[in-house]
């Protein structure tokens, strides 16, 4: 192996290189993932932003701002350089490239920024678990409005059989197939079959019904977490056991049981598109084996899965006390991104700002995790002479409900009795208005 520098980038020669960009997919497709596409096409966003934010009134954003960010979209090998070094320091990708774009282009450092982390309601969280349902529905109902019949296609779907038994005329094979359809309801046949229907259909089925799974997966997930800090709770009986051994647990059984039945519905999309893949020419029956199992399987996973969720999501518990005294532990964190925004709206570089509270904070939450005590964020940026034009308006910031952004309207707008949520549902409302609240068996 060649030698080289000991502080020396790595030659191609000597570091893993994926055979793929290498050998196998196209130069456009290894450029649109490269890291100067991604980092340049970052740039491009925070300046779309920027411009926008602008255009709504934001006058401490430049016109030389603007212009300076526009001359440096492209991210150089320069660039790369300070914003490795920076990224050694901060361990944070995104704040490099941050330090990197504000480099050359000054005038802007102060309004490039990705917003942290803040508060977010019970509601919001729940309206995003509704939106991610709404899209299996949506995708469900669409899978099922495009199934056809395979119709009349004989052993290889050439209709060689049927075109003999009708002397030939095409015509009538044509014909056959549309009653089969009008007498099954379906719209049409597939225009291309083999033996079978092409079992990218199942795939395509498989698709909609595990992508519930992974929805029901990730809001039972929430859920557990919740629990855990005691912020939320799922039904639990009078005389229900949380655990053998220790009789004061409260396990969210039923959202673990959920977990439990997506990750196995998650693992039948792998075997329908293996099973695809596997078909040899016109039709082998390895599919079969597989296929009497996982289709039904499916189906009966997501039945069950959807009847826990209706029954957790009926009988959820919540504790806003626990909730807002958590929220109080944090807000002086919470509060770090108005402070830096304030001092942004002062003509105080963002990096700086960032970086001043970016220090205190880890001091402030070194006592809390160290020591036991509580939070004194807002204590040390007051004693800190860098916040002086902030300090008057430090105790006004300390409200929750600052925190929360849109959270209700944003609720209100999706899951509102005029809702998208209420509009995508409307034409299932008399089926749940009969459905009673699914009664699980154990």
């Amino acid at each position: 192996m060649a030698s080289s520098g000991q502080n020396a980038a790595p030659l191609p020669y000597d570091t893993y290189q994926t055979s793929l960009t290498a050998r196998y997919c196209s130069p456009q497709m290894a450029r649109l993932f490269s890291q100067r596409s991604r980092h340049s096409q970052w740039r491009r966003l925070w300046l779309l932003l920027a411009e926008s934010e602008r255009e709504l009134g934001i006058t401490t954003i430049t016109t030389d701002a603007l212009e300076q960010m526009k001359q440096h979209l492209e991210v150089t090998d320069q660039d790369f350089e300070v914003a490795r070094a920076e990224e050694k320091i901060r361990r944070h990708d995104v704040m490099a490239h941050v330090h990197a774009f504000g480099a050359v282009a000054p005038a802007a450092a102060g309004i490039i920024h990705y917003g942290p982390a803040q508060l977010i309601t019970v509601g919001k969280r729940a309206a995003q678990w509704a939106q991610d349902l709404v899209f299996d529905l949506e995708s469900i109902e669409h899978v099922r409005n495009g199934l056809l019949l395979r119709g009349a296609q004989g052993t290889t779907g050439t209709q060689a059989s049927f075109l003999e038994i009708f002397s030939g005329d095409g015509a009538k094979c044509d014909q056959l197939n549309a009653l089969l359809c009008k007498k099954t309801d379906f719209p049409a046949c597939y225009d291309v079959s083999t033996q079978t229907y092409t079992r990218k259909v199942d795939l395509l089925v498989a698709n909609a019904i595990c992508g519930l799974g992974a929805t029901a997966q990730k809001i039972a997930g929430d859920i557990r977490h919740l629990a855990s800090w005691q912020e939320a709770e799922e039904p639990f009986e009078v005389k229900q056991v949380g655990s053998s051994a220790m009789p004061f647990k409260r396990n969210p059984m039923r959202s673990e049981r959920v977990s439990s039945l997506a990750r196995e519905l998650l693992s039948k999309q792998a075997t329908t598109a293996n099973t695809l893949a596997a078909q040899w020419m016109e039709r082998s029956l390895d599919d079969s084996a597989v296929r009497r199992m996982d289709l039904p399987e499916m189906f009966l996973l997501a039945d069950a899965i959807i009847g826990s969720l209706d029954n957790i999501t009926d009988g959820m518990v919540i504790y806003p006390q626990v909730i807002a005294s958590r929220v109080q532990e944090q807000l002086p964190f919470m509060c770090a991104e108005n402070i830096i925004m304030k001092l942004c709206a002062k003509g105080v570089s963002r990096q700086e700002a960032h970086e001043q509270i970016r220090v205190l904070s880890h001091q402030a939450a070194a006592v809390v995790k160290l020591e036991g005590k509580p939070n004194d964020l807002i204590d040390r940026i007051k004693a800190t002479e860098f916040f002086q034009p902030i300090w008057a308006d430090l105790d006004d910031m300390l409200r929750p409900e600052l925190y929360i952004g849109r959270s209700v309207d944003i609720v209100e707008r999706y899951c509102g009795t005029e809702g998208i949520a209420e509009k995508k549902i409307q034409r299932y409302r008399s089926a749940f208005e009969k459905a009673a609240t699914t009664e699980l068996n154990v």
